[in-house]
């Protein structure tokens, strides 16, 4: 199969697998749907279907990064951005592991768990982003 050169037929190819995808994440949000009328929540996330669509959502979004720092008008400092970043996370995650641990037939075993799962998966996203900035800085120093 040869490689595409013409820029048209590129981004006629890439308009056609974002239609797939489209038409894709429809039939699962039908089948999902169809699976939350009919055994509720948990019926719904035991479907493998449910596992595709999430780690869809997660690699799309983490895609969707990287466009997101490149298309950053204003340079943004990535250190500062990391510490407030960093701060917002710790707060948020400090705030539901006191609020879960408060809560009746919770322990603070439980609001220390659920405070880490959300700092980690909060922390991850932040540190990736970070590395970006700090890519895109070394790539426009190379270029002055």
């Amino acid at each position: 199969m040869k490689k595409i050169t013409d820029e048209r037929l590129i981004v006629r190819n890439l308009q056609n697998i974002r239609i797939a995808f489209i038409v894709q994440t429809i039939g699962i949000f039908g089948i999902l749907g169809y699976e939350f009328f009919q055994d509720g929540m948990e019926g719904m996330t035991k479907n493998p279907l449910w596992l595709v669509f999430m780690l869809t959502a997660i690699i799309y979004n983490y895609l969707n990064m990287s466009v997101s720092v490149e298309n950053e008008k204003k340079q943004k400092r990535p250190v500062k951005s990391l510490t407030i970043s960093l701060a917002v996370v710790t707060i948020v995650a400090t705030v539901f592991a006191v609020l879960t641990s408060i809560t009746p037939d919770f322990k603070w075993s439980d609001g220390l768990l659920m405070g880490g799962v959300i700092f980690i998966s909060g922390i991850i996203p932040v540190l990736y982003v970070y590395r970006l900035r700090i890519k895109q800085q070394k790539d426009l120093e190379e270029k002055e």
